[in-house]
């Protein structure tokens, strides 16, 4: 498993300078490995166990994993959320820390993305070992040391606690909801563009980057892509590719240290639907599934900023002329309250400024054959990237995740205040080519 590598290179070092100490989770996945779960426990010395799971995944493993611990001999409490839409914010986060039995010495969360994330939120606060039992090969965040939860409006990633260990029972995976499989692939399909702008924002703003795990991230996507015309049929290869490769997405930003290896824009497009529907009840779609349309916008935005000729003369006209209080203004009537959480990182950020626009303006022009260069390096065409999702069937296009198309050209410009990474929206306001770009989509 290629989780083996990224022990080496947390042990041994890399190119990259980085002393990579953040802890990587044990990996059991195979047929039937949720029966190991008791033997588990007990290799954590736990006397019981904490069962959390939400009414679906209860159905899908919860249930199995209350028998086998019950047949063990081995004790345990059992919280199941009830509702349907379950949401990680500070509502069901309570309810999770309101509802834990004290006397349990270790958390079992059975699901994948929503439970996970509150999982390993209710371990960190309760310092209790924590194990996963995916149910779904459906997002990258299994192995990672961070939620994804909505605080105040705005979604946010929240230090909590890496799973000590991820149990991946293939029986099971490959039975999941197939919408949930595919948003797995769809979050993969996202590291096209989060290695790209990674490379991007090392080569303009000199942050941090390692190639080793950059180099990790693509061959777990493209094994999954080589699998992905054998995910509907439900085949276990397919369904432990995409599981694996999630897993080492999650990993390769506990050890990065950030989330530049798994997420770009086309994740924050999914984050600013999410915070739209919180605040306005638009609808919202799998998380997988929203980043998957986003990586095509994406790669499609990629494709028109190739064309792009910088003009120092109109970039520094564009951002003389840009009002960051009329800006303000619209991002409160197009977030709603989570836009205040963005307009406070501006405060400290100062990515508006002029001086360092400047500054970064600089760098763009006088390496912008380089930048081309790793776009084309990393990013396939945007017809490549609708081929795989036609052959599993997923949605292309704003109307099918259930978003107003004429919405998306400010979604695109929300992106870059969403938080402080470099992503295509910031690059396209420092040419000056934003709102043109915006309105190409």
């Amino acid at each position: 498993m290629l989780l083996d590598e990224l022990e080496r290179i947390k042990k041994h070092g890399c190119d990259c300078g980085k002393e990579h100490s953040a802890p990587l989770p044990r990996i059991i996945s195979g047929s039937g490995v949720i029966e190991k779960i008791p033997s588990v426990i007990k290799e954590y010395g736990a006397k019981k166990a904490f069962v959390l799971s939400d009414k679906n995944t209860y159905r899908a493993a919860g249930s199995r994993i209350c028998e086998i611990l019950e047949k063990d001999g081995t004790a345990f409490s059992n919280y199941s959320f009830e509702k349907d839409d379950l949401e990680p914010d500070e509502s069901n986060l309570g309810s999770a820390v309101m509802n834990f039995d004290n006397s349990c010495d270790i958390i079992i969360a059975v699901g994948s993305g929503v439970v996970n994330d509150i999982g390993k939120i209710l371990a960190a606060v309760s310092d209790r070992p924590y194990i996963i039992a995916a149910t779904a090969p459906s997002m990258d965040g299994y192995a990672s040391a961070t939620s994804s939860v909505t605080r105040g409006g705005l979604k946010i990633s929240l230090p909590s606690k890496c799973a000590d260990v991820i149990i991946g029972d293939t029986d099971i995976l490959r039975r999941a909801p197939l919408k949930m499989m595919k948003a797995g692939l769809g979050d993969m399909l996202a590291k096209y563009i989060s290695i790209c702008e990674w490379r991007i924002s090392h080569l303009i703003n000199g942050e941090y980057y390692c190639e080793d795990i950059a180099n990790l991230v693509r061959i777990s996507r493209d094994r999954c892509i080589d699998l992905a015309p054998m995910l509907l049929k439900r085949d276990e290869k397919a369904a432990a590719a995409v599981f694996e490769g999630l897993v080492i997405c999650g990993a390769a930003m506990s050890l990065a240290g950030l989330s530049r290896p798994a997420s770009g824009v086309e994740h924050y497009l999914s984050h600013v639907w999410d915070m739209r529907g919180a605040a306005f009840r638009t609808p919202t779609e799998l998380h997988g599934i929203q980043c998957a349309v986003g990586t095509l916008i994406s790669a499609r935005l990629y494709e028109k900023i190739k064309n792009a000729v910088p003009d120092k003369e109109n970039a520094l006209k564009y951002v003389d002329a840009f009002d960051l209080e009329t800006w303000n203004c619209e991002l409160r009537e197009f977030i709603g309250k989570g836009a205040e959480s963005m307009i406070a990182l501006e405060k400290t950020e100062q990515k508006y400024s002029v001086e360092k626009h400047r500054a970064r303006l600089d760098v763009i022009i006088n390496n912008w054959d380089r930048v081309l260069e790793i776009i084309n390096e990393e990013l396939p065409s945007s017809s490549a990237i609708e081929a795989i999702l036609d052959c599993i069937e997923a949605p292309k296009t704003m109307e099918e995740i259930g978003q107003r198309a004429e919405i998306l050209p400010m979604t695109f410009k929300t992106t870059k205040d969403i938080r402080d990474k470099y992503v295509l929206s910031r690059l396209a306001w420092d040419l000056g080519l934003l709102d043109e770009l915006a309105q190409t989509i």
